[in-house]
């Protein structure tokens, strides 16, 4: 893995054309300057009415943004792609088993593979799912795995997102204004639709109803509400699966089962695709002050009469600490090597570990095991003296509250601006449904953009952007 030499995605390292982006370039070029510009400003009022915002919070009031979209693609080959989504498929398959495990046997503890500890003292693992056995065995029926290129072939995972993942709708809409703004460049090139996510959504939540669901399994969202940073996300994919958009206050528990509020009394409700946090699910079981879920309701689940997708427990897959056993892990569950690779970690809870990272704060990136949207972490080379001094010491204070990693040269993609095409560091983040029969890995994903030049941060709550992830069909 390099660490100086950049790959861009469009022009290679050799500065020529790659091939998944000819007919692309083909047609960019006989394109006028001043549409593609207009286009661009068509998009984002698009994305105004659409009301397609996210929260940002910081030290005053949430403020809520729009997402800023750039109409340049990111281009996948088909070949790629099934490289990608093989990789993709055995991590998640491993992690399933993984959550299995240590909320049964612990099996990967008994074998050494993983120490007691960074289980059994981990904030995320919930012991009130110890012999819990979820509906068809799946814990992670939605997952985000967020990758980063940094060559031709060289495809590594930053981090598992296990939880409750979020920005699936971005991807949706960026699809939607591409093809909306620019549908002759579908007709010439072939990519692989993404809009049947929904209908695949719904099929594979209803796919993991409890045994007690009868006929065409109840699917309900459940939203903290409207102040919450991905409430668009909420409402969007409840809509477009045909299901109610629920809060806490929607549901009770009656008669054994969980039930929705309607105009003709409460209907029990088969599955919940819950965007809320485990503290906050259940007052009765975990956080007595928590207004956003249902009390009782966890006493449900361990009965058998529900399904909660993700499964209660489920963030422990994404710490990032237990992130840096992944391979271990995919290797201890299904006999095979990884075939998608970890960025280098060093856990700072490890004394040998915390000396190095301390020795090169400068060089390395640091992040919160349990942090999210580019929010608590230090990129190193970037950072003020004043800030990696600051660092240092929170690390000492909370060595394993941290893990640290090289600074990775991340791809670029070109971006669209009034200079032209200039280049910016991307991610990406696919979706992955899970169901009893089934792993479906959406062609594609969410491309996150850092719209700076040369920031590697591409979180939108810290100025990042998205585009729209072609996945060609060849």
């Amino acid at each position: 893995m390099s660490e100086t030499e950049i790959f861009d995605e469009m022009w290679g390292r050799d500065g020529c054309l790659r091939e998944p982006y000819r007919a692309f370039h083909a047609w960019f070029e006989g394109e006028d300057p001043k549409r593609l510009r207009a286009k661009q400003r068509e998009a984002e009022e698009l994305f105004r009415l659409t009301g397609i915002t996210f929260n940002v919070y910081g030290k005053a009031e949430a403020e809520e943004r729009l997402i800023p979209f750039d109409i340049i693609p990111r281009i996948i080959s088909g070949p790629e792609w099934a490289r990608l989504s093989r990789g993709i498929e055995q991590r998640v398959r491993a992690i399933n088993a993984f959550l299995h495990d240590i909320y049964h046997k612990q099996e990967i503890v008994k074998a050494g593979r993983i120490p007691e500890e960074m289980i059994r003292r981990n904030d995320a693992f919930l012991p009130h799912m110890i012999g819990v056995e979820p509906p068809g065995g799946v814990y992670t029926h939605i997952v985000g795995i967020d990758l980063v290129r940094t060559g031709p072939g060289e495809f590594y995972v930053l981090e598992d997102n296990a939880r409750t993942p979020s920005g699936v709708s971005y991807m949706l809409e960026n699809r939607e204004t591409m093809l909306r703004m620019f549908p002759e460049l579908f007709s010439r090139i072939r990519v692989r639709p993404v809009q049947t996510y929904p209908f695949e959504l719904r099929r594979s939540l209803a796919a993991s109803a409890p045994g007690c669901a009868a006929g065409d399994p109840v699917v309900a969202v459940l939203t903290p509400g409207i102040y919450n940073s991905a409430y668009f996300e909420h409402a969007f994919l409840a809509d477009q699966m045909g299901v109610e958009l629920v809060e806490g206050h929607d549901l009770r528990v009656v008669d054994g089962r969980v039930a929705m509020r309607t105009t003709r009394g409460y209907k029990p409700i088969d599955v919940l695709y819950r965007r809320v946090d485990d503290d906050f699910l259940d007052p009765l079981n975990f956080n007595p002050e928590s207004t956003l879920g249902v009390p009782g309701i966890m006493d449900v689940y361990r009965a058998g009469g529900i399904t909660i997708a993700n499964a209660p427990g489920t963030g422990i897959a994404d710490d990032k600490a237990i992130y840096s056993y992944m391979p271990e892990i995919v290797e201890f569950y299904t006999g095979e090597r990884p075939l998608l690779q970890n960025v280098q970690t060093w856990r700072c809870s490890e004394p040998d570990a915390l000396a190095h990272v301390l020795d090169n704060l400068g060089d390395l990136v640091v992040k919160e095991v349990h942090g999210s949207g580019g929010y608590g972490m230090l990129i190193g080379p970037t950072a003020s003296r004043k800030e990696i001094a600051a660092f240092r010491r929170k690390l000492r204070a909370r060595p394993g509250n941290y893990i640290a990693q090289p600074t990775l040269s991340l791809s670029t993609v070109p971006v669209f601006t009034r200079a032209g095409l200039v280049p910016r560091h991307v991610d990406l983040r696919p979706f992955v449904l899970v169901s009893p029969g089934s792993i479906n890995v959406t062609p594609g994903g969410l491309t996150r953009v850092a719209l700076k030049k040369g920031s590697l941060v591409v979180n939108s709550s810290q100025g990042g952007g998205t585009k729209d992830t072609w996945v060609l069909e060849d």
